[in-house]
């Protein structure tokens, strides 16, 4: 977690397109009142009255989204301000009508906007009523899936992470196959042909997949729980994952979770081969992507649309995210 004077934990106060607005002393007062908004939702802003905050990836986003709508607002006022209005909010709101985003991302800034209101009349001790002259709502959110897998699916999946992204084994190929492996494996890893080894088939069939879907079966992990996950929840030993609370999205307790022996098999294999891999020298993370960031829903989505493909499971009158695999726990 970042600690500095322009974080509050991981959200920035003040990003660098917001620093081309603002003079030396705007900036001081912009990250102070950023400051307040971030601690107030962290702390008090799900639910006021109960003193309960939002998880720190929700008031991130909604900083973040809250970042842009001020730069918006200077622009068109042509001017530094923080008094942020409703007149300002129905503005922006039908800007965003006009632009080629996504209905989610549109949902997502309404619903930053309502808690930036929210906000201010709990600063001001007066409702600040907003009643948004259009109103969005993201159809295809992940929170309440339409569909959920059947246990024949779940088990289709499972066997699916074993089958996706695996290669013959080197010493099975003829060398003009090898040759048309080493092609596919050098636009995989994004490298020269030249220096595709033994390696590389080694890791194309790791058991990176299979411990990260088997465990989240097992689990019913969140998208930012997979996100999350550390070395120190595992427990091979036991064959348990151990959630601290304070690590999990929704629980208030520490969150103990019985794991299937070959799933934690998947995982000893998995660890094994993590201390080899570059990209995860000095983190904590089970899963990186290729690019080193931790997954989010937008890659475990795509991840589980591959594995249905691969599994035969047809997902096109369907919706299916990573968040039916948890709402299928107890299918």
């Amino acid at each position: 977690m970042t600690n500095d004077e322009n974080h509050v934990g991981d959200i920035v106060l003040v990003t660098k397109e917001s620093k081309k607005y603002v003079n030396p002393r705007q900036l001081a007062s912009y990250r102070e009142h950023r400051r307040q908004q971030a601690e107030w939702m962290l702390n008090l802003g799900k639910h006021p009255e109960k003193a309960e905050g939002y998880a720190e990836t929700t008031a991130r986003t909604r900083m973040a989204r809250l970042d842009k709508f001020y730069r918006w607002v200077w622009q068109e006022e042509d001017s530094y301000t923080e008094s942020i209005t409703t007149a300002h909010a129905d503005a922006w709101m039908k800007h965003l009508a006009h632009q080629d985003y996504a209905s989610s991302y549109k949902t997502c800034c309404q619903k930053a906007v309502k808690t930036l209101f929210k906000w201010q009349s709990w600063e001001r001790g007066e409702d600040v009523d907003w009643d948004p002259v259009i109103t969005y709502s993201d159809q295809s959110g992940t929170d309440n899936p339409r569909d959920f897998l059947s246990r024949e699916e779940r088990q289709k999946i499972r066997e699916a992470s074993l089958e996706y992204g695996s290669i013959p084994h080197y010493n099975s190929l003829t060398p003009e196959e090898r040759e048309e492996w080493k092609t596919y494996l050098a636009q995989r890893f994004e490298k020269p042909k030249s220096e595709v080894s033994k390696s590389d088939w080694k890791r194309a069939n790791s058991f990176k997949m299979p411990s990260m879907v088997w465990t989240s079966m097992d689990a019913g992990l969140r998208p930012i729980e997979v996100g999350r996950a550390k070395v120190s929840w595992i427990d091979v030993d036991n064959g348990v994952l151990r959630i601290p609370k304070e690590e999990s999205s929704k629980n208030t307790d520490n969150w103990t979770v019985s794991l299937l022996d070959r799933t934690v098999y998947f995982l000893e294999q998995w660890l094994e081969e993590r201390k080899n891999r570059e990209r995860y020298t000095g983190s904590e993370k089970v899963w990186l992507t290729r690019r080193r960031n931790g997954y989010s829903s937008h890659s475990l989505n795509h991840l589980l649309d591959k594995l249905c493909e691969t599994a035969g499971i047809d997902t096109e009158s369907r919706k299916i995210t990573w968040y039916s695999i948890r709402h299928s726990v107890q299918v």
